[in-house]
């Protein structure tokens, strides 16, 4: 009797389906990530207890510090006045545009300084305006 050996194939492990999940979890934590904004001035947000997300493409920030120093989606201004900050704002408002004006002051901000910007937002035709805040801690 003439028997034949079968043949042994070799064991090996398909890294195929690994290097797709692998890429699959990359692109999944990419789309996921948040990234923190940061500006020149510092801030101490005031505590709220809700919380209401902007997109980056629907905002214009505005950040106002202790001190009054206005500055205007990460472009400090040179002075405070208020021509000078209509000027500014001029510039990334335009007439009809759905943005929002988010405005970030800090706990110690002059309500001048707010009252300012506010009506500079005001004369230039825009209503929509946010105010930044952060959520209490529990």
């Amino acid at each position: 009797m003439n028997f034949r050996r079968a043949r042994e194939e070799e064991i090996s492990v398909n890294l195929t389906p690994l290097i797709d999940v692998v890429f699959l979890l990359l692109i999944f934590f990419m789309v996921t990530t948040t990234f923190t904004r940061e500006t020149q001035l510092e801030v101490e947000l005031p505590q709220v207890q809700t919380e209401n997300v902007l997109g980056n493409d629907e905002r214009i920030d505005v950040v106002i510090d202790a001190q009054g120093g206005i500055e205007i989606n990460n472009q400090l201004l040179i002075n405070t006045q208020f021509d000078t900050l209509k000027r500014a704002l001029e510039t990334v408002i335009q007439p009809g545009n759905v943005q929002v004006v988010v405005i970030t002051t800090d706990k110690q901000t002059p309500a001048q300084s707010l009252m300012h910007v506010m009506d500079a937002v005001g004369q230039l035709g825009h209503s929509r305006i946010a105010f930044a805040a952060q959520l209490e801690s529990e």
